[in-house]
């Protein structure tokens, strides 16, 4: 552990939304509550209701864009802040906020990567087409790396900014996998904490096939181009 571990000063938590005022509110209100207030909150935002509106009442700083795709607003929420530890989530109450004190000591404890695994305790509020398709994408990656991965779309993950800032990141759909998978590839230390997953408030814009068949590619891609480094 370092004799300087860090705190939730040093945490912003970050995330994409799209139309998400129905559970906006609990998810910030959840985060505050978890980090004493001290974490930072980014909201990347394509939405056309209420939640940009909600975030920055609660003191979140609002990235807007046009809709581009879930890889691309992530991808821009976990480069804009300058804390050194950065959180994702989903802005849909799926995810337990509560548990961010874990993920911010797993960090302390040297590693890397910490990546929420909702499959661990069933993630009996996922739908059956999801729950399946994700175990599917963890043997796909597990075969492609040549180490056990269990929940590679997980939207719950803290990252040392260095991690962030090493990698080029290439997937849209993808990149919740991409982000799991490039770093392991590359010999981070990477942890996979059990956490509890919640049926989600608000209407789901990812259609699972489509989605899925997107994911799969970019699990296929990532894996080969890391096998050929």
């Amino acid at each position: 552990m370092s004799d300087d571990p860090y705190t939730f000063d040093d945490v912003s938590v970050v995330m994409g939304t799209y139309n998400e005022e129905a559970a906006i509110d609990t998810v910030l209100t959840d985060i505050a509550e978890a980090t004493d207030d001290r974490a930072t909150v980014v909201c990347v935002d394509s939405s056309q209701d209420r939640t940009p509106e909600i975030a920055r009442e609660h003191g979140a700083t609002v990235v807007e864009q046009p809709p581009q795709g879930y890889g691309v607003a992530v991808h821009e929420a976990i480069t804009t802040p300058d804390r050194p530890i950065v959180v994702t989530t989903d802005c849909d109450d799926t995810y337990p906020m509560e548990r961010l004190p874990d993920f911010l000591d797993a960090i302390n404890d040297g590693y890397d990567v910490v990546s929420g695994d909702r499959l661990y305790h069933g993630a009996d509020a996922m739908p059956d087409t999801n729950r399946y398709g994700n175990i599917a994408f963890a043997l796909l990656a597990s075969l492609l790396l040549g180490e056990r991965v269990h929940d590679t779309t997980t939207g719950m993950r803290a990252y040392r900014r260095e991690v962030i800032e090493d990698i080029a990141w290439t997937e849209n759909t993808g990149l919740s996998a991409e982000l799991l998978l490039r770093p392991l590839a590359r010999g981070y230390r990477v942890r996979e904490l059990p956490i509890d997953y919640r049926e989600r408030a608000g209407e789901t814009t990812l259609d699972p096939l489509t989605g899925g068949l997107a994911i799969a590619k970019s699990i296929l891609t990532v894996g080969i181009e890391e096998r050929r480094r």
